[in-house]
This record gives C-alpha cells, structure tokens and sequence, in this order.
C-alpha cells in the first residue's frame, strides 16, 4: 500500500502523488497527477492498487537515459495512423518508462525522417511524440529529483545536442 506523499504511476494520468489515503471498505487513494497544467484530484481505489507502479529509482532512471543513444526503435507500424495511435497509447498506459522513453525516440526519428524527405509528418506522430516526452520526462524527473526540462537536457548531453530533445 502506497503512503501520503508517495509517487505512483496512474496508467491514465502518468506520475501522480498520493495526497491522503481514506480508510474503511472502500478504501480509496486521493492522487494529484504532477507535470499537469490545470491539475485535478483523482480518486483511485485501493482495490485496484494492482494497475498502479512505483516511479522508477535513480539508478534505474539513470541507465534509461545512458542507454538512450543506443537504445532501439520501435518496429511496430499498422495499417493506418489511427490503429498506430492507439497501440503506442495502450504501451504508454500499461508499460514502463523505459517504454515510454523508446516510443519518444521511435517518434523523433519518424519525424526527423521524413522531414529529411521533405515530407510533412502525420499529426498523429507528433502527438504521440509529445505524450511519450511528457509520460517519460517527468516520471525521469521525479526519480532524479530534478525538473523534466532538467531531464531534456541529460538526454541532449547523451547525444551530444545542444536543441534536440528525446
């Protein structure tokens, strides 16, 4: 069982904290999704604690970001944009970081791509870029006690960038 003040990963909602925990048979967890713009409380069950994970460790979010630059993209493209969508939203929601970490690279190198190829990328590719970077900086940010921009710039500094961002 999670305690007030810890941080947890909604499947939904992406890094939370847990801000009070209400006792009795329908035990529930009061979460403030963090990184939002306009933050609202969430109520989770304690019974469904099983669809919840702990934000990664340090060390475990420091070899995401040194694996990075050698990390492999994914293969996964379907039919149409929309079917590509929801399968990249379904492994951000049940995944892990490292998942969500992966998905951002496999985007930015789809965009970069075609945008070399003078071809204007699916809108799809940025939203689903954009999900990924934020899912993926602040969980990184909460485990390394920094800021997720803090975090854009460990992953430039990985790849030797001075404007990119995973």
């Amino acid at each position: 069982m999670y305690a007030v003040g810890d941080y947890l990963v909604h499947p939904g909602q992406g890094v939370c904290q847990v801000k009070d925990v209400t006792e009795g048979p329908q035990a529930v967890y009061q979460l403030l999704p963090i990184g939002k713009r306009h933050p609202v409380h969430i109520s989770f069950p304690v019974s469904n604690e099983s669809r919840l994970r702990p934000v990664l460790s340090r060390g475990e979010a420091e070899k995401i970001i040194e694996a990075y630059p050698t990390m492999e993209v994914e293969s996964f493209q379907a039919r149409n944009n929309n079917l590509e969508e929801e399968h990249y939203r379904n492994e951000m929601r049940q995944g892990s970081c490292l998942d969500s970490v992966r998905i951002a690279k496999t985007f930015r190198t789809r965009i970069e791509e075609l945008s070399a190829r003078n071809k204007k990328p699916p809108v799809v590719y940025e939203r689903i870029l954009k999900e990924a970077r934020e899912r993926s900086s602040v969980e990184l940010a909460v485990a390394l006690d920094c800021t997720p921009e803090d975090v854009m710039m460990l992953f430039q500094r990985m790849l030797g960038e001075g404007c990119e961002q995973n």
